[in-house]
């Protein structure tokens, strides 16, 4: 009991002297991980922006620290941790990719100023930070704008050449089938192409000379999905 009493009150006497670093490495991970949630904001594409994966970021680095910490350098701690984290079930499906990126990098910023490895969570930040900024500005692996999906129902012209395949002919260069889809019954069939035009000004006009083509019903022309 007294060696118990004895230990107690030497973590204690050494606590005022290790609060300082606690509340800076806490503190290293906040800064870093608030300038992620900064950055995860301006680069964000499409619908569905989460203000709580955004806190969540910025918590889950904090947290880490904190366990890194705790952990230090006791192996029998760490396998605690593994135990005590095993019965916590995630059921949030992440949609994005880019998503899970974000969470481990705040889990790696996280661990390196939980170890006290300021200048690699510092620069880490700054430098992932500024390559994820530019990939969002830049058009690498963007689809060109004048990519479409062209969707009409027509009637089967059987081995004969069907008038509408002039039209895209004469306004299209590049014609890609990708889909014909029986309507029901009928004779009716739906066509889907990936067209790119000549002038993707003349969409319009496609769509109106494709219109008077007798036996085409329901032209529809879209953005490649990719790009909305």
């Amino acid at each position: 009991m007294t060696e118990l009493l004895s230990n107690i009150t030497q973590d204690l006497n050494l606590l005022p002297l290790q609060a300082p670093v606690v509340i800076a490495k806490i503190a290293v991970a906040f800064l870093c991980s608030f300038f992620i949630a900064f950055i995860y904001r301006k680069t964000y594409r499409g619908p569905g922006y989460s203000v709580a994966y955004t806190h969540t970021l910025i918590l889950l680095s904090m947290t880490t620290a904190v366990v890194i910490m705790v952990i230090g350098n006791n192996l029998a701690r760490a396998f605690g941790l593994v135990g005590a984290m095993s019965i916590v079930r995630f059921r949030h499906a992440v949609k994005n990719t880019q998503d899970i990126v974000y969470i481990f990098f705040a889990l790696a910023v996280g661990m390196a100023a939980g170890v006290g490895f300021y200048t690699i969570a510092i620069v880490g930040t700054l430098f992932i930070s500024l390559v994820i900024y530019l990939l969002a500005r830049s058009r690498l692996g963007t689809p060109r704008r004048d990519d479409y999906l062209l969707q009409f129902s027509t009637r089967s012209a059987g081995d004969e050449s069907p008038p509408w395949l002039a039209v895209l002919n004469r306004h299209c260069r590049k014609l890609t089938p990708i889909n014909v889809r029986s309507l029901g019954d009928s004779e009716l069939m739906e066509l889907s192409y990936y067209v790119r035009l000549h002038d993707t000004a003349r969409g319009d006009a496609l769509i109106e000379e494709l219109n008077r083509v007798p036996g085409v019903d329901g032209v529809n022309l879209f953005f490649d999905e990719e790009q909305i």
